[in-house]
C-alpha cells in the first residue's frame, strides 16, 4: 500500500506514480521517498517557498472568469512529473513529425492545394474556415515554414500511451512557466534535481532566438516580441521570453511601416525590426488588411511582409491548420506529406459538419467532451458526464443550430498524478489529472528541436478534466530524464 501521506483514492486508470496494484512506479520511488520524509510540515514550508519565489518574479496568469479578480499568481505544484529518457524519445518524435507535416500542410493549402485537390482533406474545411487566411494565399514565408513555435497538448489514456489532443500553431504559450518551474525547482530542491539527473530547459529562450534570427537574411537581425500590452493574459510571458532572448518588447503603437520596411521608435529615432514574433492574433495584425478597428496591430505589416521586408514568426493564417475540425485529419495528413505511420496517435473525433457524426452527436452527448472548433483555454466545452440535464439540453441545441462548428470526442480518463492539495479536510498528495504541452522550434531549414521538457498542466479540483489555467488548474515541472538512467536507479 501507498505511503499514508500519498493517497491514491480516486486515481485513474493511468496514474503517473501508482501503478494498478497501488505500489509506486519505480522511476517515482525517490520522488515518494523524499516528500514522505519532509512530511506535511516540511512540505508547506517548501510551498511557501515557492509561492514566495513565483510572486517575486511576478509568475502571473488571468483567470477573466473570476469575479474577485483576474491577475493571480501562477499555481505550482511540488512533485514533479517524471518521463523517463525511452518515453520521451516517442514523444519527441512524435512532436516533430507533426510539426514538419503541418508545416508542409500550411505551406501547400496556401499554394497549390495538392491535398485539397487529391481529396485527403475536404476542400471546405480549409476553405470554409474562418480561420483561413486568403492574405496568405501565394505569399512564400522565409524557407517556406509557417510554424517556427508549435506547442503539442499531450494526454495518456488509460492504456498508458500518449495521445495528441490539439495542437497550437498560432500563439502557443506557457513555456515561460516551463523555465521558471525548473528555477523554482533548483531553489527549493537541489538535492532531489540533482539525483535524477534531469535533462535542462533553460537553454530555451537561445532555441527561440536562433530559430527566429534564421528567418532573417541580415547577419545580426533586431527581433521584436508583439505584445497586446500589459492586460493580456500571456503579458508575464511575453515580457519574460524577450529579456531573456535579448530581443525587443514592442507594442503595435511603438512600431510603423514606411516604404513596406517595419521601424521601432526609440529615443534615438527609428529602428528597423528584421524578425517579429507575434503574439498578437492574426485578425489584429494590420488594420489595413485584418479588422480595421485593431489597435494592437500596425498599418502596412502585411505590405512589409509580402515585400520579404520582415519575417513574422509564427506565420498569420496558422490557424487553419489547428482548428479542431482539422485535427481529424491529421493522421492522413502525415501519411500524404511524410508516407509514414502517425508515431502519437490522436482521440477519434466526431466532426458536427458530417450528418452521420451530428447525429451521434446528439444522442451521445453525456458521453463525450463537446468543443468549438475555433475556441481555446478550456472555454465553451461541454464535458457531457459532468452536465446537468438543462445544460445538455441548451448545448443540444446550440450544436443543432451551427453544427460545423463543434466536434466531440470520447471522454478521455486523463492521467492522474500525486498532488498536493486539501481534499475532505486533509492536506496531503491526492490524484489530479494532468496533460503535458511538449515546445517545438522549428528555423528556416526546416529543423525542429523540442525543448525536452514541457508544460505539464493539473486539474487542481477533484476530479476536474480541465487544465488549464484559466479555468483555475496549476502546473508542474516536468524532469525528463538523460538516457542512461533507468527506472531502478530510482529504487
Amino acid at each position: 500500500m501507498p505511503p499514508s501521506f500519498f493517497n491514491t483514492c480516486g486515481a485513474a486508470g493511468w496514474d503517473e506514480a501508482y501503478d494498478a496494484a497501488g505500489q509506486v512506479r519505480p522511476l517515482y520511488q525517490q520522488a515518494v521517498n523524499h516528500f514522505e520524509a519532509l512530511g506535511l510540515a516540511g512540505a508547506e514550508n517548501m510551498q511557501h517557498s515557492a509561492d514566495l519565489s513565483m510572486l517575486n518574479q511576478g509568475v502571473t496568469f488571468t483567470v477573466y472568469s473570476d469575479a474577485r479578480g483576474t491577475e493571480k499568481i501562477f499555481p505550482f505544484d511540488l512533485m514533479p512529473r517524471i518521463i523517463s529518457a525511452s518515453e520521451w524519445s516517442v514523444i519527441e518524435a512524435g512532436v516533430a513529425q507533426r510539426m514538419i507535416a503541418l508545416n508542409l500542410f500550411l505551406d501547400d493549402i496556401y499554394h497549390e492545394q495538392k491535398i485539397l485537390k487529391d481529396g485527403i482533406v475536404p476542400c471546405s474545411q480549409v476553405m470554409m474556415s474562418t480561420l483561413f487566411c486568403r492574405e496568405m494565399s501565394g505569399l512564400h514565408t522565409p524557407g517556406n515554414i509557417h510554424v517556427q513555435i508549435g506547442g503539442i497538448d499531450l494526454i495518456r489514456n488509460e492504456s498508458g500511451a500518449f495521445h495528441v489532443l490539439e495542437d497550437n500553431l498560432r500563439c502557443p504559450s506557457g513555456v515561460s512557466y516551463v523555465v521558471e518551474n525548473r528555477w523554482v525547482m533548483g531553489r527549493i530542491q537541489p538535492k532531489l534535481l540533482n539525483h535524477y539527473k534531469v535533462r535542462p530547459v533553460d537553454h530555451y529562450p537561445q532555441m527561440l532566438f536562433n530559430s527566429l534570427a534564421s528567418l532573417s537574411k541580415s547577419d545580426n537581425p533586431t527581433v521584436a516580441v508583439l505584445t497586446p500590452g500589459t492586460f493580456n493574459s500571456a503579458y508575464f510571458e511575453h515580457s519574460f521570453l524577450a529579456n531573456q532572448m535579448g530581443a525587443e518588447l514592442v507594442e503595435g503603437s511603438d512600431l510603423l511601416v514606411d516604404r513596406n520596411i517595419l521601424y521601432m521608435k526609440t529615443t534615438r529615432g527609428l529602428k528597423r525590426v528584421d524578425v517579429l514574433y507575434l503574439r498578437v492574433d492574426t485578425e489584429f495584425l494590420d488594420p489595413l488588411v485584418f479588422r480595421p478597428d485593431s489597435m494592437l496591430g500596425v498599418a502596412g505589416l502585411m505590405n512589409a511582409y509580402r515585400a520579404g521586408n520582415v519575417a513574422l514568426a509564427n506565420a498569420p493564417g496558422n490557424g487553419v491548420a489547428d482548428d479542431k475540425a482539422l485535427y481529424a485529419y491529421t493522421p492522413d495528413i502525415i501519411r500524404y506529406y511524410l508516407n509514414e505511420e502517425p508515431i502519437l496517435p490522436v482521440i477519434p473525433t466526431h466532426l458536427g459538419s458530417r450528418e452521420s457524426d451530428l447525429r451521434y452527436i446528439l444522442d451521445h452527448m453525456a458521453e463525450l467532451v463537446i468543443k468549438p472548433t475555433d475556441a481555446s483555454g478550456g472555454y465553451g466545452m461541454l464535458v457531457g458526464s459532468h452536465a446537468s440535464r438543462q445544460e445538455l439540453s441548451d448545448f443540444r441545441k446550440r450544436v443543432a443550430a451551427n453544427p460545423s462548428h463543434y466536434i466531440a470526442q470520447p471522454i478521455q480518463q486523463l492521467s492522474t498524478h500525486p498532488t498536493l492539495v486539501e481534499q475532505d479536510g486533509c492536506k496531503a498528495f491526492f490524484p489530479r489529472h494532468v496533460d503535458l504541452r511538449p515546445f517545438a522550434v522549428c528555423d528556416v531549414h526546416g529543423d525542429v528541436k523540442v525543448l525536452p521538457g514541457g508544460l505539464t498542466r493539473v486539474a487542481l479540483r477533484q476530479g476536474s478534466l480541465v487544465v488549464n489555467s484559466s479555468q483555475g488548474g496549476g502546473s508542474k515541472d516536468t524532469w525528463v530524464l538523460y538516457p542512461q538512467q533507468t527506472e531502478s536507479d530510482h529504487a
